[in-house]
């Protein structure tokens, strides 16, 4: 995995402006999931790669927001996040780039995360498995805007 720690990804407390558009942000926010995944599983795979990203990653989140009557709202990604599609030798190419930079953050979604249902399991086949041999489900890429819009090229909106 990369190197970086979350203090070293992320948006310092100065620097998060809920009043800036999301293509001024500093920082890109993506995850990218298998395009071959039917919806479910692919929903699956995008929801569990955004969940160690926004633990691992100061500042994604903005503030909750209060509606009329009071109700509170969790906060929602304030710089954004956007879903894309890859083919599975893409998006092992993609994990290989962003794992390779100290300026990003990535989490990925190893393909056994949906093959097995008790977690030591899902550690037991990841660890039997080389890095290069491995199939993934999803990768999410936290970075400068730049380097990400490199990592990722020119890959569509999942549909």
């Amino acid at each position: 995995m990369n190197a970086p720690s979350a203090a070293t990804v992320g948006f310092s407390p100065e620097e998060v402006d809920f009043s800036l558009s999301t293509r001024k942000a500093r920082l890109k926010w993506v995850v990218v999931v298998n395009a071959d995944l039917p919806p479910g599983r692919a929903a699956n795979a995008a929801i569990c790669a955004a969940a160690p990203t926004v633990t691992a990653v100061p500042g994604l989140l903005g503030a909750d927001a209060t509606d009329e009557e009071g109700t509170i709202h969790p906060g929602l990604p304030w710089a954004g996040c956007s879903v894309l599609v890859a083919d599975s030798a893409t998006l092992r190419t993609i994990r290989a780039k962003a794992a390779s930079r100290t300026d990003t953050f990535m989490a990925d979604v190893p393909a056994a995360a949906q093959s097995t249902r008790v977690y030591s399991d899902f550690v037991a086949a990841v660890g039997e498995t080389r890095t290069e041999d491995m199939d993934y489900c999803a990768v999410s890429i936290v970075g400068p805007r730049n380097p990400v819009d490199k990592i990722v090229g020119k890959l569509p909106l999942m549909p």
